[in-house]
This record gives structure tokens, sequence and C-alpha cells, in this order.
């Protein structure tokens, strides 16, 4: 197992140089000037050319991949034009939001998903499998920024259920101190239970927008491969031994369907991170998808070079831990 795992962190190295490249050079070739977007639409020709040559961008590609390459073995994703902070301390203050938003997305994702596709397995060919599947298919192709519209008209602005953007009300952001930055977890500290039912009101639209598409695929796949189980000899056996359908159902051949699940559901969670940049930004969420988009708005490339890697860096090392998850999930893993 240790072994498995140092070369799977060793494989890490090629990797996250490919996406370092990938993120450098893609915004390299986006058009635009840093310095016109710093020092505005008055600066002189001559001001922009000193900035230019301060900020090397008249450099050849690879000089300036260099010093973006050293400030990431530095352990620094660089310094943002738009606040003049480190891009690492700028993400520290936002990703709270997200990885409150994350994982408020997968606990109504995972749920629902593994449900609908065991219902839709064990009732198969019914109107329920039929519904199922239609419903999985619409949400896999389902917008997120229509979805997140939608909602927002009808359960905020329409019905008034629920607030329509923002992480708290306004009332409340004064008596809930930082200490993780998730509001549900530090009004919960600090014993704050009206701010954390109105911090829980102001996320269950975006939590319900993102996880729309990560519960399709996994109620596609959950049926999938229930349905290949099912079909198996050890479940065969196990119904001639007169157990129940639901304990067989559930208890030996759920489990053995989970492995194709769980590695949907680990690349869910790393596509999850991209979708927080259009659920955040259209609910007004200070996270690190708003964050990316309001820096490509500002042309803050360092900004968004450093937040596209540490957004990548963290899909690529959740893949590790899903492939590290296997042994836990099926004994008969194991890694040499």
């Amino acid at each position: 197992m240790l072994r498995y795992v140092i070369k799977r962190l060793l494989l890490l190295i090629p990797t996250l140089f490919g996406i370092s490249v990938a993120v450098f050079g893609f915004l390299y070739l986006i058009p635009g000037d840093p310095a016109q977007a710093i020092l505005g639409e008055r600066a002189t020709p001559e001001m922009l050319a000193r900035l230019r040559e301060e900020m090397g961008l008249n450099d050849p590609f690879w000089v300036q991949y260099g010093r973006f390459a050293g400030q990431l073995l530095r352990g620094e994703l660089g310094r943002s034009l738009r606040s003049g902070l480190p891009v690492s301390r700028d993400i520290a203050v936002r990703l709270p939001a997200t990885i409150e938003l994350t994982f408020a997305a997968m606990l109504v994702a995972i749920p629902l998903g593994v449900l609908a596709g065991v219902i839709a397995a064990v009732r198969r060919r019914t109107i329920l499998d039929y519904g199922v599947m239609a419903g999985s298919m619409v949400g896999v192709s389902m917008p997120i920024f229509w979805l997140g519209l939608v909602m927002m008209y009808y359960l905020a602005v329409d019905l008034k259920w629920l607030p329509p953007s923002g992480r708290l009300s306004v009332q409340y952001e004064a008596q809930v101190p930082f200490i993780t930055g998730m509001y549900l977890v530090d009004t919960l500290l600090v014993g704050n239970l009206p701010a954390f039912v109105d911090a829980a009101r102001h996320l269950v639209m975006p939590a319900l927008a993102l996880a729309t598409i990560p519960a399709a695929f996994i109620a596609r796949m959950t049926r999938s491969s229930l349905l290949e189980v099912l079909r198996q000899d050890y479940v065969r056996t196990a119904r001639a031994k007169g157990l129940l359908e639901r304990i067989v159902t559930l208890r030996h051949a759920l489990p053995n369907a989970m492995l194709p699940v769980l590695t949907v559901t680990g690349l869910q969670v790393g596509s999850l991170l991209g979708g927080a940049v259009l659920t955040e930004t259209i609910f007004s969420l200070n996270g690190v998808g708003r964050y990316i988009v309001d820096s490509i708005g500002y042309r803050d490339y360092p900004a968004v070079q450093g937040a596209v890697f540490f957004v990548a860096t963290l899909f690529v090392l959740t893949n590790l831990v899903v492939d590290l998850l296997y042994a836990l999930v099926d004994p008969r893993i194991r890694y040499d």
C-alpha cells in the first residue's frame, strides 16, 4: 500500500507540470493587456511600456512560465494585481465558502443519486425505472446557471421562501466570528441557532443547483452497476437460500456495486469545483469560483493562474484519495 501511495505521489509531478503549462499557456494566449487593466484607459504609451517591462510581459513565453513555475515550487501562487495580496491569501479567505457549498451539494447528490439508482435497478422496466432514467437524463443536460436562475425566481422572488443570494443575512454577519469561514460550522460553534438556520436557508438553492448533475450521474451509475451485480451467481445463491430480497439487495449486492459509483462520485466532487464557478457567481457567494470570474473580468492574470492551478490540483488529489478508498470499500483490492 505504501509503495503504491509513493508511486501515485510521484506520478503527480508530471501531472501538475502539465496542468501548470496548460493554465499558463491558455492565459498567455488570451487577448488583453494586464498593464492596460492596471493603469486604466488614460495611461500613456510610455507608462504602459514601463509597466510591461517591470512585470516581465515583454519576455518570451518560457521565461514568463519559468517565473510562474518557480513561484509554484516555492509554494506561492503569485500576487493579485487587483488586491495586491498573495493569491494564496485571497484563496484562503474564500475557500471555506466553496468547501461548504461543495459538501452541501454532495450531501444532497450522493444519497439522492444512490437511492434513485437502487430504486431504478430493483424496479427495472417499470414506471419508476423510466422516471428515474428520464429525470437523470434531464439532470445531466441541465445548465447549472439556468437552473439557478429559475430557482432564484420562483423560490426567492415569487414565493419568497428562501433568500435570493449571499451566505448570511446582514443582521447576523456581526454575530458570527470567523473561525473556520464556514458559516454552518461557525454558527454552531458559537451556539447561534438563528444564524445557523439563516445560513442553511441561504445554502439551499446553491446546493440544490450544484447537486443536480452529480446526482444524475450517480443515479445512472448506481443503476447500471447494481443491475450487473444482481446477475452474479452469489446473488442467485443468496436468493435460493431464502433471504429476503431487501437483504439480498442492500447487504450483498449494493456494497459490491459501489466501487464504480465511488469512482463517479470522486470525479463529480472534482467537477463540483468547476460548477461552483457559475453557482457562486449567480448566488453571489464569495468563494473561489467567484474569485476566478471576478479576476477574469479585471484581467488579473496572476490571480486566475493561481486559482485555476489550485482548483486543478484539488481535482487531481481528489482522484488520488478515491483510488486509495477502493481498498476500504472492497477488501478484495490490495495495492502492492
